[in-house]
């Protein structure tokens, strides 16, 4: 399985950037796609999930201004992000949770992680 994270770059404070992330490989279903960041000496946070019900749920220094979404087949999430702040400076990393086949227990997978710079 491989998770394959782009779209990030450098943006102005308030503007926005939208990052993508794809599963592939072996998939039998995903539970759930995330999105964590981190910045150096810090712990990676959550900033936001979506499971395969279609419920989302954000962290509170995000909610209002970015927004988790996947394609049909739950293979993508995407992460549109407005109203960016210096502060959302970090590298972004996608997780999943997912099984590889009917039998399989559910594991986690990262993906790369993808740089967001917000200059103020």
């Amino acid at each position: 399985v491989q998770l394959q994270a782009s779209g990030g770059g450098m943006v102005q404070a308030g503007g926005s950037l939208r990052l993508s992330c794809k599963a592939s490989g072996t998939i039998f279903a995903i539970a759930t796609m995330s999105w964590y960041r981190q910045t150096p000496g810090k712990q990676r946070e959550l900033v936001a999930t979506t499971k395969n019900d279609g419920t989302t749920s954000y962290s509170d220094s995000v909610k209002g201004r970015f927004t988790i979404s996947s394609n049909n087949a739950k293979t993508t999430v995407y992460l549109q992000m407005d109203s960016l702040k210096p502060e959302d400076t970090a590298v972004y990393f996608c997780y999943s949770i997912l099984k590889t086949d009917w039998e399989s227990m559910l594991r986690g997978y990262w993906g790369q992680g993808t740089q967001v710079t917000v200059s103020s």
